[in-house]
């Protein structure tokens, strides 16, 4: 597993599934590309802060400094959030 694809794993399943408690859906249900707001995973203003912490608390990356529309673009999806911990140069911490 790549890098990129373990990113991608514990943000399925570390931050969207256990941290914002999302008990009906499981990691194979989360398409990478798939809008985390909205028609996709339906996610709230709330949980995008949720989503935020557990950034900082798994990869140690911060989104302070960033645009809205940065933003908006960076918690579009999954395949998003891993590009830009890694863009940032956030490490999965152990």
């Amino acid at each position: 597993m790549t890098d990129i694809e373990k990113i991608k794993q514990v943000i399925k399943e570390d931050i969207l599934i256990n941290r914002l408690e999302l008990e009906d859906i499981k990691v194979e249900d989360i398409e990478d590309n798939t809008p985390l707001f909205g028609e996709g995973l339906g996610l709230d203003s709330v949980e995008a802060l949720d989503v935020v912490a557990g950034l900082e608390q798994f990869f140690g990356v911060k989104l302070q400094g960033v645009s809205p529309q940065e933003f908006q673009k960076h918690l579009y999806s999954v395949e998003n959030l891993a590009q830009f911990v890694v863009a940032k140069g956030g490490k999965i911490a152990s």
